[in-house]
C-alpha cells in the first residue's frame, strides 16, 4: 500500500480544495478526476489527500492549471434571473462550460471557467441570484446566508385566510425543523392573483414553497428580492447582472472582499 501523501511546509492545501477554490470543479468532481488519473502534480499522478503549495504545477489532462494569487480578483455577480431561466449550463464533468442558454454561460469568461450558484432558487422561480467562480467565496457566502434575512415577493392563488397565515408564520417544514418567518404581509393584486411580501431568516426557495404547501396554499411564483443587506436593484433588467463591489461583498461575508 502506498504511503499517505506528506504535507509540505507553508500554505499547503488539498489539491481538490484548490481546484474547487479556482471554480474548476466541486471537490467531489476533483476527486473523480484524481481517481481517473486525469490530474498530475509536478508531473506525477495526483493522489487523494495530496497537498500542494503555490509553486506546484497542477495539470488536468496534460494542460497546466493557472492559479490566481488572490480571491479578491474573482468577482461575485448579482444576477436578476427570470422564472424558468437556467442559471447554470448543463454539467458535463469537464472544466469548461458547455454552451447553453443560461445566465452563467453569458458571464465574462475572464471571471472563471465554472460558476457556482449560492443558495439557488428552484428553476420555476426567479429574482436575486449570486454566482461566482471562486469556491471559497461561494462556501463563505453560503454559510453567511443561513443567518440572513431573505425577502421574497410571492404570488399566490387567492387571498390567504387567517389559518393559512398562521401556518405560514409558524414556518414549520416537513422534517420538523422551523424557518423563522419575520414578516408576512399583502402587497397587492386582486381576484385569484394576490401578492405577498415575506421575510424569513436563511430560507431557501424550496423551504418557502414547502411552508406554503403545508398551509394548503397554491404558490404561483416566488421572486427573491433581498439577501441580507443586498437588494435586487430596480434598474437591473431580467436576465442581466452586475458585479458586486468590494463593500457589498464585505457586507455579506463580514470581510473586505476576501474569503480566505
Amino acid at each position: 500500500m502506498a504511503a499517505p501523501p506528506v504535507a509540505r511546509p507553508g500554505a499547503a492545501e488539498r489539491v481538490q480544495k484548490v481546484l474547487a477554490a479556482l471554480g474548476l470543479a466541486s471537490r467531489r468532481e476533483a476527486e473523480q478526476w484524481i481517481r481517473a488519473g486525469r490530474l498530475t502534480v509536478n508531473g506525477k499522478p495526483a493522489a487523494l489527500g495530496m497537498r500542494v503549495v503555490a509553486q506546484d504545477q497542477i495539470k488536468l489532462d496534460g494542460r497546466l492549471i493557472r492559479r490566481r494569487a488572490a480571491s479578491a480578483d474573482v468577482p461575485v455577480f448579482l444576477c436578476h434571473r427570470s422564472p424558468g431561466e437556467a442559471l447554470l449550463p448543463p454539467r458535463t464533468g469537464h472544466a469548461d462550460h458547455s454552451t447553453g442558454a443560461s445566465l452563467a454561460a453569458r458571464l465574462p469568461r475572464r471571471s472563471g471557467r465554472r460558476f457556482i450558484s449560492v443558495s439557488p432558487l428552484p428553476l420555476v422561480d426567479g429574482g436575486l441570484e449570486l454566482l461566482t467562480a471562486d469556491g471559497a467565496i461561494a462556501s463563505r457566502l453560503q454559510r453567511a446566508m443561513r443567518g440572513m434575512e431573505m425577502e421574497f415577493s410571492l404570488r399566490v392563488r387567492g387571498e390567504l385566510n387567517a389559518e393559512q397565515e398562521q401556518s405560514i408564520r409558524a414556518g414549520k417544514l416537513d422534517d420538523g425543523s422551523v424557518v423563522r418567518v419575520a414578516q408576512l404581509e399583502p402587497s397587492g393584486g386582486e381576484g385569484s392573483n394576490r401578492w405577498y411580501r415575506l421575510i424569513a431568516v436563511g430560507a431557501s426557495g424550496n423551504e418557502i414553497r414547502q411552508i406554503f404547501e403545508r398551509a394548503a396554499v397554491t404558490l404561483v411564483r416566488v421572486l427573491r428580492t433581498r439577501v441580507g443587506p443586498l437588494s435586487l436593484p430596480r434598474a437591473l433588467p431580467r436576465s442581466h447582472w452586475r458585479e458586486l463591489s468590494a463593500e457589498e461583498l464585505a457586507s455579506l461575508t463580514g470581510s473586505p472582499g476576501s474569503a480566505r
